[in-house]
Order: C-alpha cells, then sequence, then structure tokens
C-alpha cells in the first residue's frame, strides 16, 4: 500500500512510487578540504545575505591579500551550508557553486559534494521550505539568537530526505531550473526596459535627444497658461466607487467609516487628464509630486490639489512630464511649503511658474513612446509574475 503522504500531488508521467527517505549523508559526502595558498586570489563570501540573490552567486570579489590558509577549498558543483540567518531564511541556506571554479569559505560553513542524486534536484530541494524545518528542529536556539544557526556536522549529515529514484530527480531539477532560468532572463529584461525608460525621459525632457523633423527650442509656457485650479466638490455626482488611489492611479476601495453622503461630498472631482498634487515626501519626490488622472473622471480626498488643463492637451505626454523629477522638481520647490513628511502646494506660486513645452505634435509622438515602453514593461512584469507562480505551484507540489 502506498505511503500518500511520499506521493507528491504533481508528478510527470510514468511514475508513481512513493518518494524514500533518506539520510543527507546517503546521497553526499562532506568536503573538508582545506586551502593551502597563504594569500587568496580566489573569491570570498562577503556577508550572509550575499548568497540569496541567486543561485548561481555565492561568491563575490575577488580579494587581494588575507590569510585564509586555515579555509576550506570549495569547487564548482559543491555546496556550502551557511550557519547565518538573515530576513526570509532563518535557518541559513544552501547554495551550490556555479560561478566559480573554485573558492574558499570559513570553516564556519559546511560543505559536501553530491555522491547518489541529481546535484540540480538537490539544489531545487534546498530551495524549499519543508527541508528547512528539519534544520530548524536540530539547530540550537541559543545559537540562533546570536545569529548562527550552531548545527553540528554529525546532526547536519542526518537529516532527512525525501527523494524519487533518479530519473524523477533528473526531470523535477530541470523543469525548475528552466523556470528559474526564464525568471532570472524576465528580471533582467525588466531591468533594461526601466533602465530604458528612464535614460529616454533624461534625455528627451532636457531636448537633449529629438524626434527626427523637430528642431524649434520648447516654448516656455506659464503655469497658469496650461492649468488652472479646479474647484469642483463631489456634490453627490460620484458615488464612492469611484474613488481614485493617487499613489497607485486605480479605483480604491471605499473605506467604509468615511462613505456617507455627507463624507463624499468633501471630495474632489478628478477628471481624465487632470493633474493632482500628492504631498507626501520621498527620496525620489523630494517636495511632493503630480500625478496625471489617466484612470477616468472620479474623485479624490480633498488632501489633493486637483488642476486641470486650459486646454486640450496630450494625455500620455503630461503624465511623464508632469510626474518627472527632473523636470518638476524645481518648480515645485518653488511652489510648496513643507509640512511633516508632507508638502503643501501654494496656488498662485505655482501658476506663475514656467513650463518647457513642446509642440502638440512632438508632445503626441514623445507621449506615444513612452507608453509604448511603459506597456512592455506592464506585460513583462505580468510574465514575470505568471513565471513566479508557477514556480511556487511547482514547489509546493512536486515534493513531500
Amino acid at each position: 500500500m502506498k505511503n500518500e503522504n511520499l506521493v507528491p500531488k504533481v508528478r510527470f508521467k510514468g511514475f508513481s512510487d512513493p518518494w524514500e527517505q533518506r539520510k543527507l549523508f546517503e546521497v553526499t559526502e562532506r568536503v573538508t578540504r582545506k586551502n593551502t595558498q597563504l594569500q587568496s586570489t580566489l573569491p570570498l563570501t562577503i556577508s550572509a545575505q550575499y548568497g540569496l540573490i541567486d543561485q548561481n552567486t555565492f561568491f563575490d570579489k575577488q580579494v587581494a591579500s588575507r590569510d585564509v590558509s586555515g579555509y576550506y577549498l570549495i569547487k564548482n558543483g559543491e555546496f556550502a551550508y551557511n550557519k547565518s540567518y538573515s530576513k526570509g531564511y532563518p535557518v541559513g541556506t544552501i547554495k551550490r557553486l556555479d560561478k566559480y571554479s573554485e573558492g574558499v569559505l570559513s570553516t564556519l560553513y559546511i560543505l559536501f559534494k553530491v555522491t547518489n542524486a541529481d546535484s540540480q534536484f538537490l539544489v531545487t530541494y534546498f530551495e524549499g521550505n519543508k527541508w528547512y524545518q528539519e534544520v530548524m528542529k536540530r539547530a540550537t536556539e541559543g545559537a540562533r539568537n546570536h545569529g548562527l544557526l550552531n548545527i553540528s556536522p554529525k546532526d547536519f549529515f542526518n537529516m532527512h530526505l525525501f527523494i524519487p529514484v533518479k530519473s524523477e530527480q533528473y526531470k523535477v531539477g530541470s523543469i525548475i531550473l528552466k523556470i528559474s532560468c526564464l525568471i532570472a532572463a524576465n528580471e533582467d529584461k525588466l531591468e533594461q526596459l526601466k533602465t530604458l525608460k528612464k535614460l529616454m525621459m533624461q534625455k528627451i525632457f532636457s531636448q537633449e535627444w529629438r524626434f527626427k523633423g523637430f528642431t524649434d527650442p520648447w516654448e516656455q509656457r506659464k503655469f497658469s497658461e496650461l492649468f488652472f485650479k479646479s474647484k469642483l466638490k463631489n456634490n453627490s455626482l460620484f458615488s464612492s466607487d469611484k474613488i481614485i488611489s493617487v499613489a497607485t492611479m486605480t479605483w480604491k476601495k471605499p473605506d467604509a467609516s468615511r462613505s456617507s453622503d455627507d463624507y463624499m461630498k468633501t471630495y474632489n472631482i478628478a477628471k481624465m487628464g487632470d493633474i493632482v498634487f500628492e504631498g507626501h515626501t520621498t527620496k525620489e519626490f523630494a517636495n511632493g509630486r503630480f500625478v496625471e488622472n489617466t484612470l477616468g473622471d472620479g474623485i479624490v480626498s480633498h488632501i489633493f490639489d486637483v488642476y486641470s488643463p486650459v486646454m486640450k492637451l496630450d494625455l500620455f505626454y503630461w503624465k511623464y512630464f508632469i510626474h518627472n523629477e527632473r523636470s518638476i522638481g524645481p518648480l515645485l520647490k518653488r511652489s510648496t511649503t513643507n509640512a511633516r513628511m508632507m508638502s503643501n502646494l501654494v496656488e498662485r506660486d505655482v501658476l506663475k511658474q514656467f513650463l518647457p513645452v513642446p509642440s502638440s505634435t512632438e508632445q503626441s509622438s514623445i507621449g506615444h513612446m513612452l507608453h509604448l515602453i511603459d506597456n512592455l514593461i506592464a506585460a513583462n512584469e505580468d510574465k514575470l509574475n505568471q513565471l513566479k507562480k508557477l514556480k511556487k505551484y511547482l514547489m509546493q507540489n512536486m515534493f513531500v
């Protein structure tokens, strides 16, 4: 009779036998070789957290001069258990050396190599949460409180694993590796797109880069020629399902305690294309920020000032320009007063400030291009989230 507890919920076709319980020493062998070099030209770990970045990064930079003659020498494909714990990894981490051919590690680490299992399967197995519950049981609480999970090598190698036959190990390890590589590739692509967008906004709004056919200088226009402060209050025009979150520019769920008819009337109306001033100061926005309403006609809290366009303006261009700290930061610095963690926008001051404004056709070209990049970023974020969910599901259901 099968032990259902040793059968994963998701399996490859052709595998049905229960997984078997093994002790770590049955599938691995401890590595205790010492480094014989007096000075290190090999990579060293720099912190407990560094190995958490990705599966291929356990070591960092070259160390020019340091006596590491008593350190362990680890070779490519071998594993190291880091006794230090950190946020998200309360019982330490196990990583395989993939990036370098060899390296040196403090003897505080426990090193081992795989002898009777698929190495990539173990990489994936150690990444899961279930195995770490076993570590937690065996690690001394007192040592953990001092920053080290001071488990003895004997106890470490006596810990239990649950593993299938090698052919299934290979398939499980391979599929998780492929998904992990796709995640890493999409994360890299996402960062490249965000970097590209940031660079283009810097170059375009400084007029260093121009679209072909546009050479005229941007016109200096008073803020009052472009926007005026809206005085529209929500006199029963919009219900509580039309509250806009200025922070995320999404529809916001109403607060039950603040959704009475009288309270809803205190809200300001923000129409599509209006810009809303959000006064919270951050590292990115030293004096608050403007956010354009690209969501639709709705309402915002009375704490937000709303400015409406005097004439029809290109929606996408102003979405990016008005929210760009390099463009708007100096204007807000001259037009706000500071309170604790908050900037207040002074209407008379902001209305007399000047903004560089391109022609309507150039606005359209710039806005369209930046909108396309944003769509690419959103599509990659969605794909990345789906891959992460898939990996999480498989990690939870392909192991026992």
